[in-house]
């Protein structure tokens, strides 16, 4: 029964206590010392679960079970967070300044621009965080727990101290706890131990010292690897051993190659402003300006040459990409993986699933002799029935082989799980009064552990060395033809033998082997050509054997130079390995830890590497690649350390989602280049004119206007539509190419600023109020018009934008003219402009597009043809 909790059993439940300046592992007591009774009291629950009401109120006092809470805040935080941003901060400085002089008009105003684009900038995040969390919490990681006396799949992060969860080989451990049951259950604790090897795990109380020893604890974060558990959950989130070492390395992740872009974008932008700033502040001071002026005219150069709008700009982008993603049936967890995959030029895969249909099927179970065996299907047959391990493919193929076979004469008594260094699996059974030790698993490893050979009756007889050798070219046969097997081996145990240990997997009797089929997947060829074309190397990581590897590819017709077994990548270095990786796309035979060295080693070479895979054994490489991806289906451990999920185990899906990654890149930049320049030019002009003219250019009051107008303008920029020809290839960030642009195309428009003063000044005498109307207007126009032309590298009349961005653009610079030339203006300092200065304004403002359109050749980075576009309109990604 589910034991009721009144309102004055109501104390807290346990949870480990942290005392100030100590982390939870610091002082979390030997939770794994007390009996199930003593648990269940302890934490007020029964071994039928908590009533829902109950795990809900539980829910609202101790948090959610998350190990690290995530970085998205608060609307307010969001506000916060942008107000001490140091140029931001330095405007609001300013504008208490304009108050404190007496110019509240300044002081207003700069008050309500300020306002409305942090407004925008936070709404629009916030909007897209959303959505992108809506499409995380689909795939997120669940657990079965008892509530209200019936399982029920819940998310992780609503399990509660108190909670009775039950776990089956491949789960994640949800929260910490003690066994109350178990079979057979082995977790791998390496996240915490380092230890690699499965750790087994049984009820009862255990007086270990530390974790490691527990053999009743369960740990957060950790896998169980085989059998099935039930746990008490005693501690969750922060509170358990993993969160505390989550919250102590959190600090310290290493950047992924969206943030190493953008924090070296940071330093360009920074480097420019300091320059401009001090240039025009000591030059303002010099020529006898008056001081709070100049200073108010240098912070808002700096914050004009600031794309602020970036951050709203990036989020929203990707987080639409993340939209337009899912509709590809494509996941994303974490946003900035969508930039990683379209820039990722490694894409590391398995066989299983990707080049073939995974739908295996036993198709033979040959003795020695060669010939199909009846007593080798009935001990493979009796091996997977039997094992407690992750019940795989094979084995699902040879239980339905034998779905009429009758194993009633056979009695299970223990095992040895599966695990990836021994890449075996073990059963003790028994069968008439005898205990027997059957083993199958990779047949290398099998067949190197048999001194005997079954001659179909049970009968054993020496493995000769000629039986050896024929055995081992029945296998290369089998491999050749593309045929996975698997080898099955016995041997005698004493009766009085209860549990069987790794070391009993010794002079073993050869039974034969299991033959198995995985069609190729038709698709296969196809999306790899596809990915190839894109400039993504694919490399294949299999634990196959390396001659069913090699005809996979042949039949496929997959290019791919050279191959590496396990074996020999074990003995080579990390750096003669990152040597051999960059020649090598066939990897057979590898171990766990191998695939994430190779990831490495690809990594060490300078490539951007994606990751695919769906099992526990592939959850490290995950995690370590730049883009992990696994698919709808997989293990918890390796949905938990991916940052995509697909939705379908399909290279074409993924071919997809690196051209939207590529897509989403495109926009950004697109920002970027247009922000830094056009800024860039009208900053130095500004600081350029201010030398020469007996009054400001613009007023900072102007200066703040142009830029939030500019900014408007383009948040149509995510929606836009980009050229075939941005997705062709991958991408990365070039400050160089970044810094080209701005130096070619930001001067340009400085030139044609310049001509702009010159006429105004010479050919019209323009008083201040005219002259700042006159450039505000060619400037804005200018600046805004030009997006149309440096967004694609194709002449704008072959690549039309997205009618957002048209829309975006074309009515902010219709609210631009309206307030310079309509009575709105006289607030701000603009005044009248005669119709002949407008007419000159706009010959100038032809002339510079004109001229952009031929100069954005040499400015915007060269892309690679991918043929067959010219004289005729390329298709666009909309």
């Amino acid at each position: 029964m589910v034991r009721s909790v009144s309102a004055s059993d109501r104390a807290p439940v346990h949870q480990d206590r942290v005392d100030s300046g100590r982390t939870p592992a610091d002082t979390a007591d030997r939770f794994w010392i007390y009996s199930a009774e003593e648990s269940l009291a302890r934490t007020k629950t029964g071994k039928e679960g908590l009533p829902s009401m109950e795990a809900a109120r539980r829910l609202a006092d101790v948090g959610h079970n998350v190990a690290v809470e995530p970085t998205r805040r608060r609307i307010l935080a969001k506000i916060g967070k942008r107000l001490v941003e140091p140029l931001i901060a330095i405007l609001i400085a300013a504008a208490l300044i304009s108050g404190a002089t007496g110019d509240w008009a300044s002081f207003g105003i700069i008050l309500t621009i300020l306002g409305l684009s942090i407004a925008l900038d936070v709404t629009q995040e916030h909007r897209a965080e959303a959505a992108a969390e809506a499409l995380k919490r689909s795939v997120a990681v669940r657990s079965t727990v008892e509530r209200d006396r019936k399982p029920v799949s819940l998310p992780v992060d609503e399990i509660v101290p108190g909670d009775i969860v039950l776990l089956r080989a491949g789960d994640l451990v949800p929260a910490d706890g003690i066994v109350l049951d178990s079979k057979a259950a082995h977790t791998n604790e390496a996240l915490l131990t380092g230890e690699p090897f499965p750790v087994e795990k049984r009820p009862g109380p255990s007086d270990a010292d530390t974790p490691a020893e527990a053999f009743n604890a369960l740990f957060g974060g950790t896998a169980l690897v085989s059998g099935e558990a039930t746990m008490l959950v005693i501690a969750t989130g922060a509170r358990t051993r993993f969160g505390g070492i989550a919250a102590a390395l959190r600090s310290v992740e290493p950047p992924t190659a969206f943030e190493k872009g953008l924090h070296a974008f940071g330093i360009l932008i920074l480097r420019m402003t300091a320059f401009l700033v001090l240039f025009v502040l000591l030059a303002n001071l010099m020529l006898h300006r008056p001081a709070i002026e100049s200073f108010l005219f240098a912070v808002a150069l700096a914050v004009g040459l600031t794309p602020e709008l970036l951050p709203m700009i990036m989020t929203v982008t990707l987080s639409r990409g993340a939209v337009r993603m899912a509709a590809r049936k494509v996941v994303v967890k974490r946003l900035s993986a969508i930039h990683d995959l379209g820039s990722m030029d490694v894409l590391c895969t398995d066989k299983t699933g990707t080049l073939t249909e995974a739908s295996i099927a036993l198709v033979g179970h040959p003795g020695p002799d060669g010939e199909d065996s009846d007593r080798v299907i009935e001990l493979a047959a009796v091996n997977s029935r039997f094992e407690s391990g992750v019940r795989s493919a094979l084995d699902d193929a040879i239980l339905s082989h034998t779905a009429n076979k009758s194993l009633e004469t056979w009695r299970r008594t223990a095992d040895v799980p599966f695990d990836f260094e021994r890449r075996r699996v073990s059963v003790l059974v028994e069968r008439n009064g005898e205990r027997f030790l059957i083993v199958k698993g990779a047949p290398e490893e099998i067949l190197a552990r048999c001194d005997q050979i079954d001659q179909g009756t049970g009968n054993a007889v020496a493995l000769v060395p000629d039986m050896r050798a024929q055995l081992e070219r029945l296998l290369e046969e089998k491999s050749g033809q593309g045929f996975r097997c698997l080898g099955v081996a016995w041997r005698n145990m004493p009766a009085d033998r209860d549990r069987p240990a790794v070391e009993d997997e010794q002079d073993l009797v050869f039974a034969g082997y299991c033959v198995f089929v995985d069609p190729p997947k038709a698709s296969a060829a196809q999306a790899i050509a596809r990915l190839e074309a894109a400039g993504v190397r694919i490399k294949i990581i299999s634990g196959d054997a390396a001659p069913v590897l090699r005809h996979i590819v042949e039949t496929l017709n997959v290019p791919a130079r050279g191959l590496l077994t396990g074996a020999e990548i074990a003995k080579l270095s990390d750096e003669a390995l990152a040597v051999h990786t960059a020649e090598t796309d066939l990897f057979a035979r590898v171990s766990p830890d191998q695939k994430t060295r190779i990831v490495r080693a690809l990594q060490a070479r300078g490539h951007t590497v994606g990751f695919i895979g769906d099992g526990i054994n592939d959850a490290p490489a995950i995690k370590a690649a730049d883009a992990g991806v696994s698919v709808d289906g997989a293990s918890d451990v390796a949905r938990a350390a991916a940052d995509m999920i697909l939705l379908e185990h399909d290279l074409e899906v993924v071919a997809d989602g690196v051209a939207e990654g590529r897509r989403t890149y495109a926009n950004i930049m697109k920002y970027i280049r247009m922000g830094t320049s056009s800024n860039f030019g009208n900053m130095l002009s500004m600081a350029f004119a201010s030398l020469f003219l007996p009054f400001l250019p613009l007023t900072p009051i102007q200066v703040l206007l142009n830029n939030l107008l500019y900014d408007v303008s383009e948040t149509g920029i995510p929606f836009d539509n980009v050229d075939e020809r941005e997705i062709a290839r991958p991408h990365t960030w070039d400050m160089h190419e970044l810094l080209r642009f701005s130096l070619i195309m930001g001067p340009l428009s400085s030139v044609f600023d310049i001509a702009t003063f010159i006429v105004l000044l010479q050919g019209f005498g323009a008083s201040a109020e005219v002259f700042r109307t006159g450039w505000f207007v060619e400037s804005t126009a200018t600046q805004i018009l030009v997006v149309f032309l440096i967004r694609t590298t194709l002449p704008a009349w072959i690549s039309w934008p997205n009618k957002v961005l048209v829309a975006s653009s074309l009515g902010t610079l219709n609210v631009a003219l309206l307030i310079a030339l309509s009575p709105l203006g006289r607030g701000l300092g603009f005044g009248v402009l005669p119709w002949p200065i407008l007419l000159i304004m706009a010959a100038l403002g032809t002339g510079y597009l004109l001229a952009a359109e031929a100069l954005k050749r040499f400015a915007l980075p060269k892309q690679r043809s991918i043929g067959g576009h010219q004289g005729r309109r390329l298709k666009v990604i909309g």
